[in-house]
């Protein structure tokens, strides 16, 4: 296995928020963004290899692809959502890259090193909607368990105001046309084999057991206060 030591500073170029930013951008206008933590900020519970290969790779792939996929075309004048909400009408590509890019963007900034507490506002609505804090993250690990194959648990809130948990399959999310649920994305995890075999191999269980001790509850209740004021 090769040193990683080159890479575990990082210079972090954004503020809190501007990955779901992306989504209101122009999608010409996308940017591979810095994570906004060392590869090895999430030890031991996300290890440094897992970090490096999934961001510098399996994200920098779909951000590439995608930035390809549009090239040339009238999507690049138009917005992450506006194609998200007319995602059944555009080439395979653009699905897959797509949304593997915006999902991969939303996963690094709801994961943090010193994961801060709950916003008042947002505990509370989870003990309305799930019973307690602990019950809504059973029933979220217990979808993110369920997902067959490769895919996304979400916990969003719906157009009417309500949190509620969904799953994806391969790169699709909540924004799209073709999610069975849809919703603003809160929080939300990758169930992809890629983002946890190195470390836990076919236990998954594990994996998502591991993340609740990096979830950023700051960024997941700024994301909700801005749901909410729409």
């Amino acid at each position: 296995m090769r040193t990683i030591t080159t890479i575990l500073v990082l210079t972090i170029f954004f503020s809190s928020g501007q990955f779901l930013l992306a989504q209101e951008k122009a999608a010409s206008q996308c940017e591979f963004t810095a994570l906004p933590y060392a590869y090895n900020a999430l030890e031991p519970y996300i290890d440094a290899q897992t970090m490096e290969i999934h961001y510098s790779r399996h994200h920098k792939g779909y951000f590439d692809n995608f930035m390809k996929a549009i090239k040339g075309t009238e999507l690049e004048g138009k917005k992450l959502s506006e194609i998200f909400a007319t995602i059944s009408q555009q080439p395979i590509s653009v699905r897959n890259m797509g949304g593997g890019y915006y999902n991969h963007n939303l996963f690094w900034e709801n994961l943090s090193p010193t994961p801060g507490k709950l916003s008042k506002e947002l505990q509370t609505e989870l003990e309305k909607q799930f019973g307690s804090v602990d019950a809504f993250k059973e029933a979220f690990s217990k979808a993110s368990s369920s997902v067959f194959g490769s895919g996304w648990a979400w916990l969003v809130i719906t157009p009417d105001g309500k949190l509620e948990i969904t799953t994806t399959a391969n790169q699709d999310n909540p924004l799209m046309d073709v999610a069975s649920k849809k919703g603003t994305p809160l929080l939300t995890i990758d169930v992809w084999e890629h983002a946890y075999y190195l470390k836990y191999q076919n236990k998954r269980a594990d994996y998502i057991t591991a993340f609740w001790n990096v979830v950023n509850w700051e960024e997941v209740s700024k994301r909700f206060e801005k749901a909410k004021g729409k």
